[in-house]
């Protein structure tokens, strides 16, 4: 199963690191940056510290590439075959561990920031979306730590 993660509009480096490292261990193949989401190096090459942090050399062993429009990025992942899944709770969204796929199909996970998460215009292009039902007080979970449980959903 091919699987890429895009992390879309991402502000905290420490959320990036971490996804960084879950994608590594649920081995994810790629992931895209989009919006403004910072990416491992800054523009003259240097390590950003708080990603190596988290991602503790994982931004090195994940292929990565920043992308500027998200709909376009979509767009040609949809070309190459990959069915496109957000995370966001949405009117629309089903629970993340009710969603059924089929064997070996190439899929691309995207988490949107952190506080606003991603626009309607985005989830429409997108396949399906996910959410992890809340069963407590609060309404969401940190963004790295929702990547985390449908990173790892998505190898079931």
């Amino acid at each position: 199963m091919e699987l890429i993660a895009v992390l879309h509009n991402i502000r905290s480096l420490h959320n990036v690191g971490s996804m960084f490292r879950t994608a590594d261990g649920a081995g994810f193949q790629k992931i895209y940056l989009t919006g403004y989401t910072p990416a491992p190096t800054d523009i003259f090459g240097k390590v950003r510290p708080e990603i190596a942090k988290t991602a503790l050399g994982a931004e090195k062993s994940v292929s990565w590439e920043k992308s500027k429009d998200l709909g376009r990025l979509i767009a040609d992942l949809k070309k190459q075959g990959f069915l496109i899944l957000a995370l966001e709770q949405a009117r629309n969204s089903i629970p993340y561990d009710k969603l059924k796929l089929p064997r070996n199909v190439k899929t691309v996970l995207i988490v949107g920031n952190e506080v606003r998460g991603m626009a309607p215009g985005i989830l429409g292009k997108c396949d399906k979306i996910l959410e992890i039902p809340m069963r407590g007080e609060k309404e969401s979970l940190n963004v790295s730590v929702a990547f985390g449980i449908a990173a790892y959903a998505l190898r079931r």
